[in-house]
């Protein structure tokens, strides 16, 4: 416990140099040259992955230039460059926007595969991953999205350049949910809550069945029904289970 504090306490005051060294150094004023120039500089920033300088070179673009031949190229470097700096708030604002008001736009699959990534990333906790902490119990709201963002970019554009990438995601993601599903009916079943346990567990069955999570699950309902008195459902449980897993 002491040593998982020290970690946290060097965490926190790394965090805090680096806030202060950002605030200390007031950000570069964006200089006053043609569009075509300070856009060349953003996409220089953006190939060296100096993120932060690229955003604002965009931003000011976006701000002086709003009906320039780049502001929709603009608006989804701006995008890129919010999602590698794990500013997910601002990435999905503008990804918002840019859809609102291009809902034509070519690139419209590219936004969509992005607002699934961004989604991605705000259910990542990095703090959760450095210090190895489990995280099937924690709310999968993002992952959900995600998935809906993913989904639905499938559905549109079957044949984007983004849709093979998108299916691998959703893999993971639905791998994510199902755990999620199946931590809710463990942590119903050890207090006791029998019929919650076995319709969560019931739920996983039917929702996510090509998955690891299939046979906890059908152990869950089997056992939950067994406490319930309901021998039929709980023998039925217990034979889905022996057929899809003979061996265990």
């Amino acid at each position: 416990m002491a040593k998982q504090r020290s970690v946290w306490l060097t965490l926190t005051l790394a965090l805090a140099l680096t806030a202060t060294g950002c605030s200390s150094t007031k950000k570069d004023e964006v200089p006053d040259e043609p569009p075509e120039v300070l856009y060349q500089d953003a996409q220089e920033r953006l190939q060296a992955g100096n993120f932060i300088r690229a955003a604002e070179l965009l931003e000011a673009m976006d701000s002086r230039y709003p009906f320039g031949a780049y502001s929709n190229q603009v608006q989804l470097d701006l995008i890129y460059a919010y999602y590698k700096q794990d500013d997910t708030a601002r990435a999905l604002a503008n990804i918002d926007r840019f859809i609102r008001l291009n809902p034509n736009h070519p690139s419209i699959d590219y936004a969509q595969y992005m607002r699934g990534l961004t989604n991605m990333a705000t259910d990542h906790n990095f703090f959760q991953e450095l210090l190895d902490i489990d995280r099937a119990d924690r709310d999968p709201a993002y992952a959900r999205q995600a998935f809906a963002d993913f989904r639905q970019l499938l559905r549109q554009y079957p044949d984007s350049v983004y849709a093979a990438d998108a299916r691998a995601r959703m893999v993971s993601l639905k791998n994510r949910l199902a755990k999620y599903d199946l931590s809710v009916a463990r942590f119903y079943m050890k207090r006791g809550a029998w019929l919650a346990a076995a319709n969560r567990a019931k739920f996983v069955v039917q929702s996510y069945p090509d998955t690891d999570t299939l046979q906890p699950a059908l152990q869950i309902m089997s056992k939950a029904y067994s406490e319930l008195g309901l021998s039929e459902m709980a023998n039925h449980a217990e034979a889905v289970l022996k057929a899809n897993f003979p061996a265990g």
